[in-house]
C-alpha cells in the first residue's frame, strides 16, 4: 500500500533535481505533481525499488513532453544532456532551497504558505483548498500566480530564514481541516530544516511546534468545544512530544542566541512542565514575555503578558498592564473579561464576555465565550 506521507517527502528532492537540470520553477513543480498522480495510479500494483529515482525519472520526461513543442525544446534537451546524476544532488541543500524560494518576499504570505504546501509539502490543490476551506478553483490561482511571480527567480539566491520560519508556524496555526493535518505537516516540514541548518531559531520553532502539539488532544472536549488551559487534562498531554520539545529548546538556548521562536518556546515548556495552573512557575512566564517584549515589542506578545501578570502578581497587576494597550487589539476584551473574573467582578467579566464574542475570529472561540458570559450570569 502506498504511504502518502513518504511520497511527499521526496517532493522537495525530485522538484530540486529538475530545477537544477534548467527547468523552470513553475514547470518543474507541475511536471512533479503529473508524476505524483502516476504514483498514486500505479504503486499499489507495481511499487518501484527506488521511489525518488522512479518520480525523477518520470516528473522529467513530463517536463520533456511538455516543453517540446516550445521554441525551447533544443535548449532544455542540451541543458539535460548536461545535467549532473540525480544521486550527485543534495537532499539537504534542496529543501533549504525551496522553502527559501516558496517564501519569498514577493509573494503574499498566503501565495508563499500555499506554495510551500504545494512544491515542498507535497500536497495537492484540492488537499490544500480543503485545508483553507476556500474553493479548489480559489487556490489554483493562488497557487498559479505565485509560480508566475518567481518565473525568474534562481534557487542559489540567499534567502530569508525569518520568513520561512514565518510561513512555517502560519501553517502550524491552520492546525486541522479536512484530510490535511496542517499542524503534523508544518512539522513534517520543520524537522529537515532544523536538521539542515544550526539557527537555533529553527530549533526553537520546532521546539514550539512539538509543546504546542503535545497538548492538541486536550483542546476540545467530545462535542469539539474549545477548553481552556486550567481545565485540560495534562495527564494526557503527549509526554514524548514534550520531552522532544524541550530538549531541543535546551540545546537551542545553549547557543546563546535568542530569538522570538525561542522564547515562544521557553513559556509553552513552563506550562507543560507545571502540574496544574497554580503551579505554574508564572513569574518565570512574565520574564520570558519581557525577552518576547524586548525582541518583538508586539501588542499581541503585551496583551499575552497581562494574563501571565495577572497570575504572578494578581488580577489587578494584570488589569493595570492590560490598561496600558490599545482596547481595540484583537482578544483585549477576552482578556479583560478573564482578569475581571479572577478578581471578583462578575458582572463585569460577563458583560466583556458577551462583547468579546461578538468579535471572535472562529465559531469555537465565539461558543466558548458565550457560554463562559451565561455561567458567571447564573451566579
Amino acid at each position: 500500500m502506498i504511504d502518502p506521507a513518504q511520497v511527499r517527502s521526496l517532493v522537495p528532492e525530485v522538484l530540486g533535481v529538475l530545477v537544477r537540470r534548467g527547468a523552470d520553477f513553475a514547470s518543474a513543480e507541475d511536471a512533479v505533481q503529473e508524476a505524483l498522480l502516476r504514483a498514486v495510479d500505479t504503486w499499489d500494483d507495481d511499487p518501484p525499488r527506488n521511489p525518488r529515482a522512479w518520480l525523477i525519472t518520470v516528473a522529467w520526461r513530463r517536463f520533456l513532453d511538455a516543453t517540446r513543442a516550445e521554441s525551447a525544446r533544443r535548449r532544455r534537451e542540451d541543458v539535460a544532456a548536461a545535467a549532473p546524476p540525480a544521486g550527485d544532488v543534495s537532499v539537504a541543500d534542496d529543501s533549504l532551497w525551496l522553502h527559501f524560494l516558496c517564501a519569498h518576499p514577493r509573494l503574499t504570505r498566503a501565495s508563499a504558505v500555499a506554495l510551500t504546501l504545494r512544491a515542498v509539502g507535497g500536497l495537492t490543490t484540492a488537499q490544500i483548498a480543503t485545508a483553507f476551506l476556500v474553493p479548489e478553483a480559489t487556490m489554483a490561482q493562488r497557487i498559479s500566480r505565485a509560480k508566475r511571480q518567481l518565473v525568474d527567480e534562481r534557487l542559489d539566491r540567499p534567502g530569508d530564514l525569518a520568513t520561512v520560519l514565518d510561513v512555517l508556524y502560519l501553517v502550524f496555526n491552520e492546525g486541522y481541516s479536512g484530510e490535511v493535518d496542517l499542524a503534523d505537516e508544518a512539522i513534517r516540514l520543520t524537522r529537515p530544516l532544523a536538521a539542515a541548518t544550526d539557527d537555533p531559531e529553527v530549533a526553537g520553532l520546532l521546539a514550539l511546534m512539538l509543546l504546542h502539539h503535545a497538548r492538541r488532544a486536550t483542546r476540545t472536549d467530545h462535542r469539539g468545544r474549545l477548553v481552556p488551559l486550567v481545565d485540560q487534562d495534562r495527564g494526557r498531554w503527549d509526554q514524548a512530544l514534550v520531552v522532544e520539545g524541550v530538549e531541543g529548546l535546551q540545546a537551542a538556548l545553549a547557543r546563546d542566541r535568542l530569538g522570538p521562536f525561542q522564547a515562544q518556546a521557553a513559556i509553552a515548556a513552563l506550562h507543560a512542565d507545571a502540574p496544574s495552573v497554580d503551579e505554574t512557575d508564572w513569574v518565570q512566564i512574565v520574564e520570558w514575555y519581557d525577552e518576547l517584549v524586548r525582541l518583538t515589542d508586539s501588542p499581541v506578545v503585551r496583551l499575552n503578558r497581562a494574563v501571565a501578570v495577572g497570575e504572578a502578581d494578581g488580577p489587578r497587576a494584570g488589569l493595570a498592564a492590560l490598561a496600558e494597550l490599545d482596547a481595540d487589539l484583537p482578544r483585549h476584551r477576552a482578556v479583560a473579561a478573564h482578569l475581571h473574573e479572577r478578581a471578583g467582578d462578575l458582572a463585569r467579566a460577563a458583560d466583556l464576555y458577551a462583547a468579546a464574542a461578538r468579535t471572535a475570529p472562529t465559531a469555537g472561540e465565539r461558543d466558548h465565550l458565550i457560554r463562559r458570559a451565561a455561567s458567571l450570569r447564573r451566579c
